[in-house]
């Protein structure tokens, strides 16, 4: 599944949609959130995710969001379960995220 990007005015209903949602935060200006992107494509591409939903937020121009997985440092992951928070933090690291994944989402 490609990366859905979203924004306060649709985040909200990303999460309505969709039962499990892995949710990175980023900025333009962020090094290691462009490194870690083309890493989580090929996550989202895999058929193991596939029952996962990821999502894409810039974190600078969606507050709402960002305030909704409590985002301290970039890149965030947060991982949601019908639309609750269970869990998430900031990590560049491809392994974290797949952790996070496994662990909060399909576990």
């Amino acid at each position: 599944m490609a990366l859905i990007p979203a924004t306060d005015t649709n985040f909200e209903q990303l999460l309505a949609d969709n039962e499990l949602v892995l949710v990175k935060y980023y900025a333009d200006w962020c090094g290691n959130c462009k490194l870690i992107a083309p890493k989580v494509r090929r996550l989202s591409d895999d058929e193991n995710y596939s029952r996962v939903a990821f999502v894409d937020v810039n974190a600078e121009e969606s507050p709402n969001a960002r305030k909704m997985a409590g985002v301290d440092n970039l890149p965030f992951f947060a991982a949601f379960k019908k639309g609750e928070l269970v869990g998430g933090s900031a990590a560049s690291k491809i392994d974290f995220v797949q952790a996070l994944v496994d662990e909060k989402l399909l576990s």
